[in-house]
Order: structure tokens, then C-alpha cells, then sequence
């Protein structure tokens, strides 16, 4: 693509207006599919980034004193507006990222509808003001916006993680300067245009582009920044935390997983195909992915043979095409290294029973894995324990229970988890057991408003729901309140 047929979005949005770079520190961001250049965004400089928090903080005073009914007016404006551009939506990010069109169109955009429509809901039945209890009649304990908030997302579900941050910032009196993905960005610029169209007051929302090692360590430094939240990899939560620490801003994690799926022989039949498919899903780029299968031993061979025969059938190709298929991996770096991880997990001695390296028959160029599943897989083996970010499955044999408890809980992260099995008992026990932020069963998915997190190296905080609304707010206590 030559240069004049860029898509241009080289500025920013700052005080409710699109203004363009203290200085010019152009970036392209890459087609996935194809590995050409789709578009031109300009990174931030200090002098961006100051501007946008400047913006924001004198903001604040008057927007956090808004009513609840202002705000929430405006959010179902902004999802009346994002709902009517579904379809520039979906190809932005399937573009940016390489979601298949027909992912694009229902999760990808799909994700950004439901927060959007569950937060409000969320609001109108959040008590920002309650009694402390009937032991303490004038005691009040308020709820108030934490003040401005750097929020740093991630390119592998863009609209997913921007609204679980930006929606209840929003809806309980924050201001906020957003900073997505470098690497996928173009999704949310067309959100900040709806931001915009919606009528929300200058300032309340900015959005500067930068990588993290520039815009996005100059916000979590920032002195006049109150809250991060931050979702992308443990490693660089680590840094984020860090650099925080010398303001002593409140800071939200939400970083990697290692989900394992325990499946135990009682199982529903369909049970391996459903853990390969959802491993497998958005090209296996979710921190949530069941991405290590426990099979009990007396199913062992059988869910080998079905998560092989899923995996060769599993369609792999460019994400404007129509149909059920999966889409490339986000870029160059991701590819690299998931190329790497196969490669170790051949070399350490795990039975590789689909794919493999290299790319799939009949696609030369663009970032695409070819859907791989290892049997044999023991718990001390690299592609157990490192998240792999792609379509890659590890499947491992167990015997009991606590066996299955054990190895799921051998790991770093605590995100996600899931369990299979008609044992009633045995799935509450197991869930119970499982030292993990989230628990799904039978392929029950969680409903709606319930909290997004982990434990250990997946992350600190909780998006969604009333949950999500709390992450952005400070608790005050108030004596001698009497009602008049």
C-alpha cells in the first residue's frame, strides 16, 4: 500500500478536540493478513501526554459533580452511536488486528455493546451514598470518582478492554486520558469520535497514541495521574507498577493467564471439542484461553484423537474472508515467538499431534500459525507454563482429582480456569479448589456483570459490573451526617 493511500490518523484527541502532535514521530500500523502498512498514526511526546492529563485534571472538579442520571444519559447516547457503527467497528479492528470479519462483527464488537449496556445498568443501581449501619445512624459512607485515570489497553480485544475501563470511568465521575494499543489502535479513534459525537464535556475523555516504553511510561509516572489501569502482559505490569509506586497512585491490573481446562472422564461428549475451539478462538489471542487440557486417563487416547481431528479441521485464513476460519496472529514479534514455543515444546518432548512451524498451506506471507495441539505434555515443560499467545494447545494426562488440582494450580497466574464434568459435587469441590479469579464449567459461560480478574502474576483488580464501577472509586467516611 503506498503511502498516499494510508488511512491518516496522526492526531489526538485533546480537550475535545483532534489536535495534531507537539512533534512529528509518525508510526504505521500493520495489516496482519497481508503484512503491509493499513495506516498512519503519530506516537506522543511528553509535551502530548502532558497536555492530555492537563486536560483531564482541569476537568474533573466539574464533571465529578455531575448527576448520575447526566452521566448515564450520555452513556446510552454513546451506545446508541456505537451500535449504529457496528459494521466500521468491526472492520477497524479486524483490520488492525486480524479478527476474522465474522469475529469482528459479533465478539469483537459484540464485547464493547454488552459492557457498554451492563454498566449502565451497573449505575442505576449503584449506591453512591448508604448508611454505615443501624449501630451508626449518622455515619455515611460515599463513593467518589478517584480523579484522572491513564487507562493502557491492549491490542487482542481492543473494544473489550477499552470499555470495561473507559464506560464506568466514565459513568462514576472520572476523567481519564486513554492510551491504546500502538499496534491496533484504529478502533479506538473511531470510539473517540463516537466520545465525542455523543456530547461529553472537553476534557473528560483524551486519547493519546504511544508505545509504552514512551506515552505509556510518561502516564503511569505522571504526577498528576490517580489511578492506571492497565491490561496487557505481566511484564509490563511489573513496570507499570513500578513506576507508579513513587506517586503512590492507585494502580489495576489485568495481565496474562495459563487457564487449564480439567476434564474429567464423566465429562459431556462434546467437551474436547469445546476446550480445542475455545483455545483456539480469536487465533488463540486471549489471557483467558483454555490453552492446557487435563484429561483424565480413561479418556485419554479418545480426547487425543478428537483434539487432532479439531485442530486439521480448523480453517486458517486472511480476516476479510467470510466464513469460520481463524485469522492471522497480531504481528511479526507475536509470530516469532510462538514459533519459538513449538519449537521448544518438540525439542523438551511433547508429542506433537497437529501443526506445527511454519505457516499453513497456502499462505506465504501474513502472520499465520498453523493450529497445533501436543499430547505428552508433562507440567515441567516450557509450552505448560509460558503463555504462548496463539493457537497452541497442551494437552496433559492426570488420574485423580487432586492430581488435576495440583498441576492446574502449578502455575504463575490465576486467571481463568475451567472444569468438566456432570459430578455436581465434584465441580463445586474442584472450584473451589482451583486458585484462580474465574471458574467456568460445562461450558457455562459467567453472566452478565460478573468480575473480570486474576490471581498471582494475572493481575491485582476487577473489571465488569459493580465490580468494575468500584475499581474507579475512593471510599469516604462521613460522621454527624443528619438528614434534615
Amino acid at each position: 500500500m503506498i503511502a498516499d493511500q494510508l488511512i491518516d490518523r496522526r492526531q489526538f484527541y485533546i480537550n475535545g478536540s483532534w489536535v495534531d502532535p507537539a512533534a512529528a514521530n509518525d508510526a504505521e500500523v500493520i495489516d496482519p493478513s497481508t503484512e503491509e502498512a493499513c495506516a498512519v498514526i503519530s506516537f506522543g511526546s511528553q509535551a502530548d501526554t502532558d497536555a492530555a492529563v492537563a486536560a483531564a485534571d482541569a476537568a474533573f472538579d466539574s464533571w465529578s459533580q455531575t448527576s448520575l442520571d447526566e452521566r448515564v444519559a450520555l452513556l446510552e447516547k454513546l451506545l446508541e452511536l456505537y451500535v449504529a457503527r457496528a459494521d466500521e467497528m468491526a472492520a477497524a479492528i479486524s483490520m488492525e488486528m486480524g479478527a476474522p470479519i465474522a469475529l469482528a462483527k459479533t465478539a469483537q464488537f459484540g464485547a464493547g455493546a454488552f459492557h457498554i449496556q451492563t454498566f449502565i445498568a451497573a449505575l442505576k443501581n449503584f449506591e453512591f451514598e448508604r448508611p454505615l449501619g443501624d449501630h451508626a445512624p449518622g455515619d455515611r459512607i460515599l463513593y467518589e470518582p478517584v480523579g484522572v485515570c491513564a487507562l493502557i489497553t491492549p491490542w487482542n480485544w481492543p473494544m473489550n478492554q477499552v470499555t470495561l475501563k473507559v464506560v464506568p470511568a466514565l459513568g462514576v465521575g472520572c476523567t481519564m486520558v486513554l492510551k491504546p494499543s500502538e499496534v491496533a489502535p484504529l478502533s479506538s479513534m473511531l470510539f473517540a469520535e463516537m466520545i465525542d459525537e455523543a456530547g461529553f464535556p472537553p476534557g473528560v475523555f483524551n486519547l493519546v497514541n504511544g508505545d509504552g516504553l514512551g506515552v505509556g511510561t510518561q502516564l503511569s509516572g505522571h504526577s498528576d495521574v490517580d489511578m492506571v489501569s492497565f491490561t496487557g502482559s505481566t511484564r509490563a505490569g511489573v513496570a507499570i507498577t513500578k513506576n507508579a509506586a513513587d506517586s503512590v497512585k492507585r494502580v489495576a491490573l489485568e495481565l496474562g493467564g495459563k487457564g487449564a481446562n480439567i476434564i474429567f472422564a464423566d465429562a459431556d461428549e462434546k467437551a474436547v471439542t469445546r476446550g480445542v475451539r475455545q483455545c483456539f478462538n480469536n487465533s488463540g489471542q486471549s489471557c483467558n484461553a483454555p490453552t492446557r487440557m487435563l484429561v483424565q486417563r480413561p479418556i485419554y487416547d479418545e480426547a487425543i484423537a478428537t483434539a487432532t481431528k479439531v485442530a486439521e479441521q480448523t480453517a486458517v485464513d486472511i480476516a476479510s474472508a467470510e466464513g469460520r476460519h481463524i485469522g492471522p496472529v497480531v504481528n511479526k514479534v507475536q509470530f516469532d515467538k510462538i514459533q519459538a514455543l513449538i519449537a521448544k515444546g518438540e525439542d523438551e518432548g511433547a508429542t506433537l499431534l497437529a501443526g506445527g512451524t511454519g505457516r499453513p498451506a497456502g499462505h506465504d506471507s501474513g502472520y499465520f500459525v498453523r493450529p497445533t495441539v501436543f499430547g505428552d505434555v508433562t507440567p515441567d515443560m516450557t509450552i505448560a507454563n509460558e503463555e504462548i499467545f496463539g493457537p497452541v494447545l497442551s494437552i496433559l494426562p492426570f488420574d485423580s482429582e487432586e492430581e488435576a488440582i495440583a498441576i492446574a494450580n502449578d502455575t504463575a497466574y490465576g486467571l481463568t480456569n475451567y472444569v468438566q464434568t456432570t459430578d455436581n459435587d465434584r465441580a463445586r469441590r474442584v472450584a473451589r479448589r482451583l486458585r484462580s479469579g474465574m471458574v467456568e464449567m460445562n461450558g457455562q459461560s459467567r453472566g452478565a456483570g460478573s468480575p473480570f480478574g486474576g490471581y498471582g502474576q494475572s493481575g491485582n483488580g476487577r473489571e465488569g459490573g459493580v465490580w468494575g464501577l468500584e475499581e474507579f472509586l475512593e471510599v469516604k467516611s462521613i460522621s454527624g451526617w443528619n438528614e434534615a
